[in-house]
């Protein structure tokens, strides 16, 4: 081969590895920015009670339940710490634990207690409850089962809890003689200051409060009563919760109205012939909707 043209070769060589070194050098052209994500907005509460895992079913009785409305009012603000009692199946839960878990902040779900020989049936309910929060894990975050009955220990660590609920479960406790106890639980769970939240189907103002709440109704005063007695102080009190149609007179109580829809007595088979249409037309029953502090 012709020297010059070896030459030739290697000078090509060495100008690429020049250009090569001379690129090294200066300072590369800035690759053009992609495009940022779209950073996440915190989930606010009317999110969560329009969260694709709640049930349409659900979703239906928030114009007799108003969630988001009733949680303001108690005061839920992002990253607290709760304690819901007896969250029975979940109904609540599928918007206070989505909300806290987006937010930072915790849920104590105070089941009802399965280590008593009288009510097997709490068992089945917790289970059902739990395997709804393990099959969505990422919806509801890891929220922490205790228990309330009547020989249970601390629904949550002492003075932990920034807002406790007490959603339409008092009838149930005055009837099993736990009343007493769920409030002293509640002040116990409770930060000074902290706020309890009561929502309870309303009885007739004036009449005398059966002890038992057979009917599934309580009055507001004597609701009052028993939280002032346990240490609470009244903060507040709404009508969100209110519906002027309930004549708080039913044949079956409470249950007569939705969504329980009883046409028998607790226990017996249902009457084919029985006339819902009345109790349909007033829709769920009316309800106090109160504020509590515990005192600093």
């Amino acid at each position: 081969m012709h020297p010059g043209r070896r030459w030739s070769r290697r000078g090509l060589l060495a100008g690429a590895g020049a250009l090569s070194l001379a690129g090294c050098g200066r300072k590369a052209d800035a690759p053009k920015p992609a495009k940022l994500a779209a950073k996440a907005e915190p989930m606010t509460l009317r999110a969560a009670a329009q969260g694709a895992w709640r049930s349409p079913a659900d979703k239906a009785r928030d114009v007799w339940r108003h969630p988001v409305e009733s949680l303001e009012f108690w005061g839920l603000k992002p990253g607290q710490t709760v304690v819901e009692f007896w969250p029975g199946a979940g109904w609540y839960t599928d918007i206070l634990a989505p909300y806290l878990a987006a937010t930072g902040g915790k849920l104590y779900a105070a089941s009802l207690q399965t280590d008593l020989p009288d009510d097997p049936a709490a068992g089945e309910i917790v289970q059902a409850y739990r395997r709804k929060l393990t099959e969505k894990p990422r919806v509801y975050g890891e929220v922490t089962i205790t228990a309330f009955g009547p020989t249970s220990g601390p629904v949550a660590p002492a003075g932990s809890a920034d807002l406790v609920l007490f959603l339409r479960n008092l009838h149930n406790w005055m009837a099993g003689g736990l009343v007493e106890k769920a409030f002293r639980d509640a002040l116990a769970a409770l930060k000074p200051g902290g706020v309890l939240g009561v929502e309870e189907h309303r009885g007739e103002p004036g009449r005398v409060q059966d002890v038992l709440a057979a009917d599934g109704y309580v009055q507001q005063a004597y609701v009052v009563q028993m939280a002032r007695e346990a240490g609470f102080v009244l903060a507040g009190q709404s009508e969100i919760n209110a519906n002027p149609k309930d004549t708080k007179d039913h044949p079956f109580g409470v249950w007569t109205l939705p969504p329980t829809r009883l046409s028998a007595p607790r226990g017996e088979p249902a009457e084919p012939g029985f006339d819902h249409a009345k109790y349909d037309a007033i829709g769920e029953s009316d309800r106090m909707t109160l504020k509590f502090v515990k005192p600093k």
